[in-house]
């Protein structure tokens, strides 16, 4: 596992933020997934959720990062996809954010990928913490 160093923050922590920027902007199909357990696991939580068009992936990634800084004065360690819009994927160290068009979502499949993780989904409508 790579360890933040510079974050006072939890993976838990990060991963709610994550979770209200695509909440803030309506994205559809929000599953977090626990990682945790999981044998060779690049981080602790995948965070996926899904988008109908290039605006819309473009704002959810947005305001993720700005709901992350906002909270924790983290900016992603690393980002991919800003450019084609089609799979966004924010890496924040222990929680990674990946921000799909529905069609990609469907082709890439990593709730079956990652099959052995324990996976909750997000109520669209609930502002809340992942328990």
């Amino acid at each position: 596992m790579r360890i933040n160093k510079n974050s006072e923050f939890t993976a838990e922590q990060i991963r709610d933020f994550v979770v209200r920027g695509m909440q803030e902007k309506k994205a559809q199909d929000i599953v977090v997934m626990d990682l945790r357990k999981v044998k060779n696991a690049i981080c602790d939580y995948f965070v996926l959720c899904s988008g109908n068009s290039d605006t819309q992936i473009d704002a959810i990634s947005t305001s993720i990062e700005e709901e992350v800084y906002k909270a924790s004065k983290q900016d992603p360690w690393h980002k991919e996809g800003k450019l084609n819009r089609e799979w966004i994927l924010l890496d924040y160290v222990d929680v990674v954010a990946h921000v799909f068009k529905k069609d990609r979502r469907a082709f890439y499949d990593l709730e079956q990928l990652w099959g052995d993780a324990e996976i909750h989904m997000i109520e669209e409508s609930a502002l809340t913490a992942v328990s």
